[in-house]
């Protein structure tokens, strides 16, 4: 599954170590928020809990992959833009180490992820694939949101998979995963559109600028929620009617706030984002 690529700091030891800049480098608070809500998506789904610690280690080691691919990727980047609170800019590991970690976890992920049956590993290789062909390049094309919005969209299709009888997920859930990919993407570059911009970085949301990426950041965040609300059957309660009342508040703050105030828009972006996986871990894939 894609990882967002914006990396979470955390408290240096007095002499970092190998193990501490290799814990940095992967993303850690991105790859273990994805591990975490695949692994309940899939004990949701009544899978046994020695099924679920096998899918939890597949995903940490496809995430843990993607995580060390784009620090080393984007190592040069990183130094020309100044991130020297990034581990291999910093000279806590080299781009090499980084690069072999990402590796040996890709390597790890096949036989881990076969533990959940072949079409759920293909399922899974293929949303690790599109997360690092991200990585190598289609970052920096007008196809940036693509992986992000097919990956995420894999999400509940990967949990359906491992169920015996060959279960399908839902379309709304589908649906839902994908448009929260979508909107993690925007918002996940929305800080840095000017960074990248100054090292040739032209994604889409680069292409639209900031002030669009600001308006349309939100949407499809706001329609994920709508769908985990009206797409299951029966009626979504209070509960539902809330979060979508939430959402659609949160998204009218970042239109109304955002051009005053720049954090606005990333933050309930955010937001809607965690509204949505919310939703989606109880009302499940659908299957």
């Amino acid at each position: 599954m894609p990882g967002i690529s914006r990396s979470v700091s955390i408290p240096a030891p007095a002499r970092p170590s190998l193990p501490y800049a290799l814990a940095a480098a992967c993303h850690p608070g991105p790859t273990l928020a994805v591990t975490a809500l695949v692994t309940a998506l899939v004990a949701g789904s009544g899978r046994s809990p020695a099924a679920c610690a096998g899918v939890a280690l597949a995903v940490l080691a496809g995430q843990l992959s993607v995580g060390w691919c784009n620090d080393a990727v984007d190592a040069a980047r990183d130094a020309a833009t100044g991130q020297r609170g990034k581990p291999i800019p910093a000279g806590l590991v080299s781009v090499r180490t980084v690069g072999v970690a990402a590796g040996v976890a890709l390597l790890l992920c096949v036989p881990l992820s076969l533990l959940s049956g072949p079409v759920a590993a293909a399922v899974h290789l293929g949303a690790v694939a599109l997360a690092w062909a991200y990585n190598l390049g289609v970052k920096a094309t007008v196809l940036s949101w693509a992986p992000y919005t097919v990956a995420f969209g894999l999400v509940p299709v990967f949990v359906a998979a491992g169920l015996p009888g060959g279960v399908r997920p839902a379309w709304w859930a589908v649906s839902a995963a994908a448009l929260l990919g979508l909107g993690a993407h925007l918002a996940n570059v929305l800080p840095d559109i000017d960074a990248d911009l100054s090292t040739g970085v032209r994604s889409l949301p680069q292409r639209l600028g900031a002030r669009r990426v600001r308006l349309l950041a939100p949407v499809p965040l706001l329609l994920a929620v709508a769908l985990l609300v009206v797409g299951p059957a029966g009626d979504p309660g209070i509960p539902g009617w809330t979060a979508l009342a939430a959402a659609t508040t949160l998204t009218a703050a970042s239109w109304t706030l955002g051009a005053r105030r720049p954090r606005v828009p990333f933050v309930t972006a955010i937001a809607v984002a965690a509204v949505g996986v919310v939703l989606l871990l109880v009302r499940g894939a659908g299957v």
